[in-house]
């Protein structure tokens, strides 16, 4: 129904509109993205602190990946996605983004896209 809203409104040539539909729909990306990261932080604590996969990652079906270096891997994954519609959107309700994710990346820049994406998350419950 947004995107038909969206493209009525392109249609119309109302860039009011256009806009407000735009902003719509980047605001719910961005709460799926937010929930997702949230719960996949809240398994991947569950199972404590530990390594991440290197990035990127080529899976191998011979040699299986423990469970909570992949949980703690697809959060961090998650948070970096958080991470770079914020920066693209200026959607941060905290401030202070860190830097997105990339090839070669640390664990300390993952722990922090995850740290980010769980304050992100609190602030949401919050207010």
């Amino acid at each position: 129904m947004d995107r038909q809203r969206l493209a009525a409104a392109h249609t119309a040539r109302r860039q009011d509109l256009t806009d407000f539909q735009v902003s719509s729909q980047a605001l719910e990306c961005r709460d799926d993205l937010l929930e997702t990261a949230a719960v996949l932080d809240a398994l991947a604590l569950c199972h404590g602190h530990g390594s991440y996969l290197p990035r990127p990652y080529q899976e191998d079906s011979h040699h299986p990946v423990p469970q909570d270096v992949e949980l703690r891997t697809d959060a961090s994954d998650v948070a970096d996605q958080l991470v770079r519609h914020d920066h693209q959107h200026g959607t941060s309700t905290t401030g202070d983004i860190p830097s997105a994710l990339e090839n070669g990346c640390t664990e300390a820049e993952r722990n922090a896209v995850r740290a980010y994406a769980r304050r992100e998350w609190i602030n949401s419950q919050e207010t």
